[in-house]
């Protein structure tokens, strides 16, 4: 967001994820209340689900159905952008960046990633989750501390990085398109951080053990406010803490994305870079695995839940991690944004029309926790 919009983005992406809370907060309490399980105890959840049903009991199954398939198309279209070509773009141009090697080789590292992502996806959602469960802990710990401490070891500047992303928020010569430019940036980025709206969470939700579908969508509002409105805060802060930023704003290039972010920590830590790249990896790994189950879900919604709908797909998916290493950055981006960028239509206007079975779900939910029916814990 900052390479493209300067730290003024930075405002408008905390503002989305402070408003992508209730979006969460609805898109997850629908997954719950309108998921389908198996025979065999397997769950199907997403839009694709509260559109089509939730839609129906609204007397509007036409719409819903129309709704849902754009989803479902829309979502594959992402889970192969966004959470696929994006991450291992991302994750392959700080390793040869860092490293130096298989310069030019992106397609020998997207394959060496897409034989492990195929082994985890094979088991899975609960493959998917015992491998995220170990990894996303490591790999936040060792991020937010090196934060922290950039942070705090440069406290006397705080007060002027703060001060240059509310100037660059509301300023109408910023960088990016001028004030409209910047807000665009922030909101994009945000979207892409916590895919709040985007109705793709929903889908990993809808797989939790609870019969509260209110109590879920609780728990889901607070995973825009921890990786956009603090995590990507602190990103931010050291970005332009460091100054780092005016080397690369308005760069759409490969470098413009995590590279601006190695070399902001790289000058506090000159060898923080190879920590980073540990942890892009990491991340783009997870991402990677966690968006292939999305996808699966919208494949299997549109193609039927037969064992041959899965394997094509997660071939398919596999052949694009392959892809994404060797593409370029400017065209993976754009096809990552648009994909996500649709999602959201569908998905927006659903929770819309069904913002009534959110509001009694939670009402409900509330009233038992009051009476003692859900014990309370404090």
């Amino acid at each position: 967001a900052i390479s493209l919009g300067g730290p003024g983005a930075t405002f408008w992406m905390i503002l989305a994820g402070l408003l992508g809370m209730s979006t969460k907060l609805v898109e997850c309490t629908l997954g719950v209340k309108y998921r389908q399980i198996d025979a065999n105890g397997k769950v199907y959840g997403g839009p694709m689900y509260y559109l089509s049903q939730g839609l129906a009991e609204k007397g509007q199954a036409g719409l819903g159905k129309v709704l849902a398939a754009f989803f479902a198309v829309m979502c594959i279209g992402g889970s192969s952008g966004g959470g696929n070509m994006f991450q291992i773009n991302q994750a392959y141009k700080q390793f040869s960046g860092t490293f130096g090697v298989l310069e030019g080789q992106g397609w020998l590292f997207g394959l060496i990633m897409a034989v492990l992502v195929g082994i985890v996806i094979i088991g899975g959602i609960k493959s998917i989750a015992k491998v995220t469960e170990k990894i996303v802990p490591f790999m936040v710990a060792i991020y937010v501390i090196a934060a922290l401490v950039i942070i705090l070891a440069n406290i006397s500047a705080l007060p002027a990085a703060i001060g240059k992303i509310f100037y660059g928020a509301f300023s109408a010569e910023a960088v990016g398109g001028g004030f409209i430019g910047v807000l665009i940036q922030g909101f994009k980025r945000a979207a892409f951080s916590n895919e709040a709206g985007v109705g793709s969470a929903s889908i990993a939700h809808a797989a939790v053990k609870t019969n509260k579908p209110a109590s879920e969508g609780i728990v889901a509002l607070l995973e825009p406010f921890i990786d956009t409105v603090v995590v990507c805060t602190m990103t931010a802060l050291v970005i332009v803490i460091t100054g780092q930023y005016e080397n690369f704003t308005g760069d759409q290039s490969s470098a413009a994305g995590v590279a601006l972010t190695s070399a902001a920590f790289g000058q506090v830590m000159s060898w923080f870079p190879y920590v980073l790249t540990l942890a892009v990896i990491l991340f783009a790994f997870s991402t990677m695995i966690t968006w292939s189950y999305y996808g699966l879900q919208s494949w299997t919604y549109l193609f039927g839940k037969s064992k041959a709908a899965e394997i094509s797909y997660k071939v398919i998916f596999c052949l694009f991690v392959i892809i994404g290493a060797a593409a370029t950055m400017g065209a993976v981006t754009d096809f990552s944004d648009m994909m996500i960028f649709a999602m959201c239509f569908p998905n927006i206007f659903g929770l819309y029309l069904m913002r009534h079975v959110v509001r009694d779900e939670i009402n409900e939910y509330m009233d038992d926790i009051e009476t003692g029916k859900i014990k309370r814990y404090d």
